[in-house]
């Protein structure tokens, strides 16, 4: 399919990078289709409305920087986007990119998880209180290269 994206403009996009939030994403709740698209800068990653071509998420793996994160969310939000095997859970944060660049944070207590088979997503709160909402990016993958440094 055709679609207008807020970082690439007109562009096709293959039907299995379609995500249904069947409850949206936080603040957003009206747009439930969204298409998942590469970024041209690793690791991250743009979550496109399908409705709304102003409306794009930068995401970014929490794995890439916090090795040891995981979502810690309740059972029934799972069976809610029918997630029943671990290995099909695709996990993504959403980045606030500010207009220097320069503190990239990411929400790791508002994870986003994916079903990757059967394409149905939702934004949970983690019940782990140590996940917050300014996760600084930069500053933390630089800890991870410094730890092992040592």
């Amino acid at each position: 399919m055709r679609l207008v994206t807020k970082p690439f403009g007109e562009i096709e996009v293959d039907d299995r990078q379609r995500i249904d939030f069947p409850f949206g994403i936080f603040g957003f709740e009206g747009l439930r289709e969204y298409v998942l698209l590469d970024s041209s800068r690793p690791p991250f990653y743009w979550l496109q409305s399908i409705e709304r071509p102003e409306i794009a998420f930068v995401l970014i793996d929490p794995k890439v920087f916090r090795p040891e994160y995981t979502p810690e969310v309740s059972a029934e939000e799972l069976e809610e986007i029918e997630l029943s095997d671990a290995g099909a859970m695709l996990v993504f944060a959403i980045v606030t990119v500010p207009e220097d660049q320069s503190q990239m944070t990411a929400n790791l207590q508002g994870p986003l998880i994916i079903n990757r088979h059967t394409k149905r997503g939702r934004q949970s709160i983690s019940l782990n209180p140590s996940w917050r909402v300014r996760h600084y990016i930069l500053e933390e993958l630089a800890q991870k290269v410094s730890d092992k440094a040592c």
